[in-house]
């Protein structure tokens, strides 16, 4: 038996109450209350401070606020009022400051800027945070063309990613064409930057799809950079080349690249420093090369690296320190070692802080003549500056107010006066961040009033805590006393307590206690009671519990709970069994104090417990209830079978014996079969594999084997409760080996290339290998053309390899399994296909049929089989847009394709552009690719119905009219007849008018809509139309006004220019609302008399503009303009700026870009370096070498020798003003012509050029030089032309 017994929480119950003590005066939440109390504003809601937006959705700045009266909302933008009523696409939300930016038919961008909310009342302003709002971006890469980057096996290696400036910042990631990740390790990694870093490149690192990924993750976009080709060199090649040409020995070494110690490169030199802001994240980048690769450490020289904080990771590149503090600061090690060297560079890591809170101002409530003080502490690295605000208007601009003392970061209140309500802001704030919060000043005179309902009835239990609730409010802080029926002294001292919010506390309630409670609240403006009651009632007790019982089966069983409880709470009886609801069974019956269950089962017995509840405790009691039967007899044991014993192989044969054994006890459960296992210590030692079962009524099996295994038998029994444990092992019985009994099963034929056979098949185990030796004999023949088979014995392997066969040709194939004791059976025959090549022929008889504007039927002649030379899997359309039938320029979009399975002989296009020129083709492909296409064709789509409008703007917005402006749809899909506008009222119920129509011509791109009716709302729908219909709707509200307001005017800002390939790039600002935005350039003219007008570009509400058809050597002055409605009236203008165009070379064919080119160039260079390095050999043996017996034979009388003291050629003069060679330094002016990299030897030396059949080099360099050469030197043209190819 069990008894527990619980009381009421009280201890719950006094936190709830007791949970505000302690607090200053505040304004309660009781709705009454609040209806009737005057309170300052308080900001409850705003956005964050920086509010990045995702241009695809409507802006939403959040500014909620409360006080009583309710507040109004106002805004700022760019420090400015911001007219919301002014701007049709700014609403701002009812009985809220939040404001929603509808920017459809808008560009996000132009509501950029710094906002701040205002909510205010007649007792205070209060101010939300700047909150700085920013377009989210994701730019596209710019257009580059990136080169093949040829480095030696060895060097280090930087590639560049230099993602577009996105907001916020892209994630880089490096992958391939097939978008998998590119292997990093200590060797290769990406930095912080998001360049990929090679310590040293190896032959491996060449491939041509290194690819920077850029992930915008606002927007969720990837920008991907060109691709990067990587081409790593070593020298076995340039060594092989001159062996065999020369007959020598290697000029470069063994051509392994030479080791170097580490060193950095990023960040470089031996020191370096770092700033970061505490809490955030500090990065330290340590990037080295060298050869071997370097291994980088990490140390901090002025402590140890904090807990729990640090990671190293990027291949331990980058120390990572989360939630920077100012502990963190000092100097970090970062050391970079090979075998050949070790080099250290130490970070010098400052922390600097951001102002964060230290105390922040509390709202405050007083009374007249009361005191009071704001503080407001931050901290930070430098340390903040604090600045006070009254109702958002700085403190020194605010009216003065002798009771009120600002003292730093304290403001200290003497005395306050009735009116004096306001809301202060304080500013903490340094070079890396601001704080801003509001705090009230309430100034009340309330008399006091008690909040606690009157006449509320408190119940305790004897003994137990007692808490009577009187909460109060009134200014100033009433003062509370309690008393108790008509006793005039205060109830204080043991055994109450008091507490500060009017509570009063009983320690140990007891029956003299109950009664008539008075609560009194007084101040100096009046006073306020309450009557509350205190019931002590008289706790729940189980008198009788219930016992434990035993019953037999079929009887009936009672358990009694009787108890006493107070007689003012109604108590409920609830009975459980094993801690759950009784069974749902009419022979369990509850009375008052009882619980019977009669004709009692075993599922009956457990633990059955009493409960009895009131209202404001309960008590319970166990008790266990075991049932037996009536008369008991012992139970049957039911177990799993002993084990067989005694097994015995008899009548032994080559591929079977016979077993036999003696059955172990069956534990009164008889054995249903026997299951004989085997393991073989041949093959599969310690293994066991079920091999047969026999009937439970058998003890003996005759057992089939197969030959070369050597056997050990073993037997269990089964019975319904399990099986038995193994016997004991059988003696060995070892078969003799035989020849195979089955061959190889899974044979296939297949082909891996255009002339090959691959033969597979499922190699066989020992068990099946029936003896040694085991081999397979792999048979083919080409099918209906070989009668005979060709074969091949092959061993420890599961497939081969047949060559030289012709392309997809059917062939027969078999697999037979050979041992030392013979051959398996005859083998089945699988019929297979050589390899599959490329299709050789296109589809036939290509047509198509323009089903409708968007949809095509194609019809093609399938190619014959013998062309497929492959197993068909289909054919394949390429289709693209070459034009739109209105232009005759290209307007050719990326190719489209569809695939059509099987053997099939046409297709649908869907999905077409109406009113365009199509171009298309058809090939067939097979497993192995794809075949030549077809001739292109193509086709024209017919009419279809236009696309939306462009736009649709209301402009000019007058008393009685509106003027509309549009622009004409983006895909017209035909000729554009005309447009239809229709328009209706919308009164304030949002309810519609009658629908008007006008018809307007495809050439007018606006429409004045005149007689409208005053200050009314008007819903425009618009739409284009062709000869097929009319297109989609575009929809636009607008009212008539009295007179057109602009609104504030804007600012053009940093206006640049820089020049681009195509023309002059200008760059601006501009905040303003005007979309009719220009820029304006005019040639600069010193002499002022005949200036021309200005040209003007519009630019379409962009913010870059290129410029084309400059002069070049021109100076131009550049302005922009923005315009009204009318288009005449300039209304802003930014500063002149002014540009000078340069002058270009003229564009030629850049031969130095083309392949064969570069080709030649090599060849060239290595041949002149061989001449030279044998040049020199030939000097010092003091003889004579071929090219100059060359030289010497020559007849030409223009042809001038090399030197023969020198090894140098002649005099090198160049009549091409001086063109560099590649790889020679620029003219001292800077300037790069385009063809100074189209020269060939000929332009080097103004003559002919050209090689004899040894190699040697027979042209000549003539004409004037500007540098002479002297007989003591080598010639400075030909230094420059050996330091160019080498």
């Amino acid at each position: 038996m069990e008894r527990t017994r619980t009381r009421p929480g009280a201890a719950v119950f006094l936190m709830l109450i007791l949970g505000h003590l302690g607090n200053a005066l505040e304004v309660p939440l009781d709705p009454k209350v609040l209806e009737e109390l005057a309170q300052p504003p308080t900001i409850t809601q705003q956005s964050p401070k920086d509010y990045i937006i995702d241009p695809r959705e409507n802006i939403v700045i959040h500014c909620e606020a409360k006080g009583k009266p309710h507040p109004s909302f106002s805004w700022t933008r760019n420090g400015t009022h911001f007219d919301i009523d002014q701007d049709p696409k700014v609403t701002m939300r009812p009985r809220s400051g939040t404001l929603v930016v509808d920017i459809s038919g808008e560009k996000a961008e132009t509501y950029e800027g710094i906002y701040q909310c205002t909510a205010r009342n007649k007792h205070g302003a209060a101010v939300s945070n700047n909150i700085v709002i920013r377009q989210s971006r994701s730019p596209l890469w710019s257009k580059e063309r990136n080169e093949p980057i040829r480095v030696q096996e060895g060097e280090a290696l930087v590639l560049h990613c230099r993602p577009p400036a996105g907001l916020p910042p892209p994630i880089i990631f490096w992958m391939d064409v097939n978008f998998q990740r590119l292997p990093q390790s200590s060797r290769v990694f990406q930095a912080l930057n998001g360049d990929l870093y090679f310590s040293n490149v190896l032959k491996e690192d060449s491939r041509n799809d290194y690819i920077c990924y850029a992930r915008f993750p606002h927007t969720q976009t990837i920008q991907q950079k060109q691709p990067i080709t990587l081409l790593v060199l070593n020298l076995d090649a340039v060594n092989e080349t001159v062996a065999a040409l020369f007959n020598e020995t290697d000029l470069f070494s063994d051509g392994l690249a030479e080791e170097r110690k580490p060193t950095f490169l990023i960040p470089s030199g031996s020191s370096s420093s770092k700033l970061v802001l505490r809490g955030q994240v500090l990065e330290l980048e340590c990037i080295t090369e060298g050869l071997p690769t370097p291994e980088v450490s990490w140390s901090k020289l002025s402590g140890e690296f904090p807990d729990k904080r640090t990671s190293i990771v990027t291949f331990q590149k980058i120390l990572r320190i989360v939630n920077v503090s100012d502990a963190d600061a000092g100097e970090y090690r970062c050391t970079a070692h090979n075998r050949l060297a070790s080099v250290h560079h130490t970070i010098r890591v400052t922390v600097k802080a951001a102002p964060y809170w230290l105390t922040t101002p509390r709202n405050l409530v007083l009374a007249p003549r009361e005191k009071g003080q704001l503080i407001c502490r931050a901290s930070g690295t430098p340390k903040p500056t604090i600045n006070w605000a009254m109702n958002g208007i700085p403190i020194e601009n605010s009216p003065e107010d002798p009771n009120r003392k600002v003292e730093g970061d304290t403001i200290i209140f003497e005395e306050v006066q009735t009116g004096s309500s306001a809301v202060y802001q304080c500013n903490a704030s340094n070079e890396y961040g601001y704080l801003l919060s509001n705090a009230f000043v309430n100034v009340l005179s309330e008399t006091p009033r008690v909040l606690t309902p009157a006449n509320q009835v408190y119940q305790v239990i004897r003994n137990n805590h007692a808490l009577l609730d009187c909460s109060f409010f009134g200014s100033p802080i009433p003062k509370i006393t309690w008393f108790k029926d008509s006793q005039s002294s205060t109830l204080e001292g043991d055994p109450y307590l008091l507490h500060e919010n009017g509570t009063l506390e009983i320690y140990v309630a007891q029956a003299f206690n109950s009664g008539k409670y008075i609560c009194v609240a007084r101040n100096t403006l009046g006073i306020a009671e309450n009557h509350v009651y205190l019931e002590v009632k008289e706790p729940t007790r189980i008198l009788k519990q219930p016992k434990y019982k035993v019953a037999q089966r079929n009887r009936n069983v009672v358990f009694e709970c009787k108890v006493k409880h107070d007689p003012t709470l109604i108590p409920i009886m609830i009975w459980l069994k094993d801690n759950g609801e009784l069974p749902d069974d009419e022979r369990f019956l509850v009375d008052s104090d009882s619980l019977t269950i009669t004709d009692v089962t075993e599922n009956d017995a457990g633990t059955y417990t009493c409960i009895m509840n009131t209202t404001l405790d309960h008590d319970s009691a166990s008790a266990e209830l075991t049932v037996v039967e009536a008369a008991p007899t012992p139970a049957t044991i039911y177990e799993q079978p002993d084990p067989p014993t005694d097994l015995e192989l008899t009548d032994m044969k080559p591929r079977s014996v016979q077993l036999t054994w003696i059955p172990g006890d069956e534990h009164n459960s008889p054995i249903h079969k026997f299951v004989i296992q085997y393991t073989d210590s041949l093959h599969d030692h310690g293994h066991w594999h079920n091999l047969t079962h026999v009937p439970g009524s058998k003890t003996t099996a005759h057992l089939e084997l197969s030959p070369y295994v050597h056997y050990s038998f073993r037997v269990l029994a089964l019975n319904a409760v399990g099986l038995s444990d193994p016997s004991n092992p059988s003696h060995m019985y070892k078969t003799n080996p035989a020849a195979p009994d089955e061959n190889p099963s899974g044979v296939k034929g297949f082909g891996t290339e255009h002339d090959n056979l691959m033969i597979l098949w499922k190699p066989m185990s020992g068990l099946q290998a029936n003896g040694p030796g085991l081999q397979y004999k792999v048979m083919w023949r080409q099918k209906d053309v070989d009668k005979n088979w060709t074969s091949v014995t092959v061993a420890n392997v599961s497939k081969f390899m047949v060559s030289g066969t012709p392309t997809f040709t059917p062939y027969e194939v078999k697999v037979q399994a050979i041992n030392n004791n013979g051959i398996g059976p005859d083998p089945a025959v699988v019929t297979g296909h050589s390899g599959e090549n490329l299709p050789v022929q296109a589809p036939d008889n290509v047509q198509v049929l323009v089903l409708n504007s968007t949809l095509a039927e194609v019809h093609w002649e399938p190619v014959p089989p013998k062309t497929v030379r492959g197993h068909l899997k289909g054919y394949k359309v390429s289709y693209w847009r070459e034009r739109s039938l209105h232009k005759h320029n290209p307007h050719r979009v990326e190719q489209q394709l569809l695939t059509f399975s099987g053997n099939k002989s046409h297709g649908m296009l869907p999905g077409l552009q109406p009113y365009s020129l199509y171009l298309f083709n058809v090939r067939v492909y097979n497993g192995k690719g794809e075949g030549p296409a077809s001739s292109n064709l193509q086709f024209e789509t017919p009419e279809g119905v236009p696309g939306r409008p462009s736009f649709l703007r209301i402009t000019n917005s007058n008393l009685n009219n509106l003027t509309l402006e549009w622009g004409p749809p983006n895909d017209l899909n035909g000729h554009l007849t005309g447009y239809i506008l229709k328009y209706q009222q919308v009164n304030n119920s949002n309810e519609l008018g009658p629908m008007e129509e006008l018809a307007l011509p495809a050439n007018k791109t606006s429409v004045t809509l005149p007689n409208l009716k005053y200050s009314t709302r008007y819903k425009f729908y618009f739409n284009a139309k062709t000869g097929q219909g009319a297109g989609p709707v575009i929809t636009e509200e607008a009212v008539t006004i009295m007179d057109e307001v602009h609104p504030a005017a804007p600012a053009f800002g940093n206006v640049s220019s820089s020049v681009g390939e195509n023309g002059m790039l200008i760059n601006w600002e501009y905040w303003g609302a005007e979309k009719h935005v220009y820029v304006e350039y005019i040639v600069k003219n010193d002499n002022t008399l005949g200036e021309e007008e200005w040209q003007k570009e519009y630019v379409n509400g962009s913010q870059a503009y290129v410029l084309k058809g400059l002069k070049e050597g021109l100076s131009y002055r550049v302005r922009m303009v923005a315009k009204g409605h009318d288009d005449q009236a300039v209304l802003h203008q930014s500063e002149e700026l002014l540009v000078t165009v340069p002058a270009m070379p003229s564009r030629q064919v850049d031969i130095a870009t083309q392949g064969w080119f570069i080709g030649l160039m090599c060849a060239i260079a290595l041949l002149i370096l061989v001449l030279l390095i044998i040049c020199f050999i030939k000097r010092n043996k003091g003889g004579k070498y071929p090219v100059k017996e060359k030289e010497d034979a020559h007849t030409d009388p223009e042809f001038q020798p090399m030197k023969e003291d020198d090894c140098t050629f002649g005099e090198y003069s160049d009549t091409e003003d001086h063109k560099p060679l590649k790889g020679s330094r620029t003219p001292s002016n800077g300037t790069v012509h385009r063809d100074s990299s189209d020269d060939s030897l000929v332009d080097y030396g103004g003559g002919d050029g050209q090689f004899n059949e040894d190699g040697s080099f027979i042209g000549q360099y003539s004409g004037k030089s500007s540098i002479r050469e002297t007989a003591e030197g080598p010639s400075p043209v030909n230094t420059t032309t050996m330091n160019s190819f080498v």
